[in-house]
């Protein structure tokens, strides 16, 4: 393999952009695996054996199922996918109010269910949604959830996590989101805040999903009283 400055270079990992972090604490985070391949980067070239890296790669990913299905593919191949799976059953009424914990696209299995109820005049269930996002600008499908939340019985929260202050955001914005992290606090009130008693729902990576399991047990919701997609 050749030693050129250049060719070390080729191979350096690259930094993710901010926009690839989703900012709901994920473990590993796309920054925790830049971090280590660019130590294992940097010990093969302190080596100058690029063989290092390979290695490494394969130690961590070859045993997986996916990866080995990934490594069957060759160009032109056409891929099919299925999924996600795990749907909430849900009918009208069901429940007097849905508080729905999203990080980043774990706002997707929500809308459906959000417009299922805003569409049908008979369903009175209360909604809460609460996004969570790096920034403002990460915020999936504003128009969207900006056209839900006009509905009487709809409101909209936004937790930023990489947002300082409120006061660049538009001012309809500024009352409804918080910034920094969602916490136990925070949950808290939201549920006190609730109109009626709430039903939770909670998606997002797997660590948002622990974390929010744990926040709902610390302010004494049973496991009857949530649901994970």
């Amino acid at each position: 393999m050749s030693e050129s400055e250049d060719d070390w270079l080729s191979l350096m990992p690259t930094e993710p952009l901010q926009s690839q972090c989703c900012g709901s604490g994920c473990k590993p985070c796309v920054y925790d695996v830049y971090q280590k391949e660019l130590a294992q980067w940097e010990e093969a070239k302190a080596k100058k054996d690029g063989s290092f890296l390979t290695k490494q790669k394969e130690e961590r990913y070859e045993a997986g199922l996916m990866s080995q299905y990934v490594k069957s593919w060759i160009e032109g191949d056409t891929v099919f996918w299925r999924g996600p799976f795990g749907g909430f059953p849900y009918s009208p009424n069901q429940y007097g109010e849905l508080l729905m914990l999203a990080s980043g696209t774990g706002i997707a299995p929500m809308l459906p269910i959000l417009q299922y109820i805003t569409e049908n005049e008979d369903d009175e269930t209360f909604i809460t949604l609460v996004g969570c996002f790096q920034t403002f600008e990460n915020i999936y499908l504003k128009p969207l959830l900006q056209d839900q939340s006009r509905y009487w019985n709809v409101r909209t929260c936004y937790v930023l996590s990489q947002e300082s202050s409120l006061e660049k955001l538009p001012w309809s914005y500024q009352e409804n989101t918080h910034t920094g992290r969602i916490t136990e606090n925070l949950i808290k009130k939201m549920i006190n805040s609730c109109r009626r008693k709430p039903f939770v729902l909670i998606c997002g990576s797997v660590a948002f999903d622990e974390d929010m399991t744990r926040c709902l047990k610390a302010v004494g919701l049973k496991e009857d009283s949530y649901f994970v997609f």
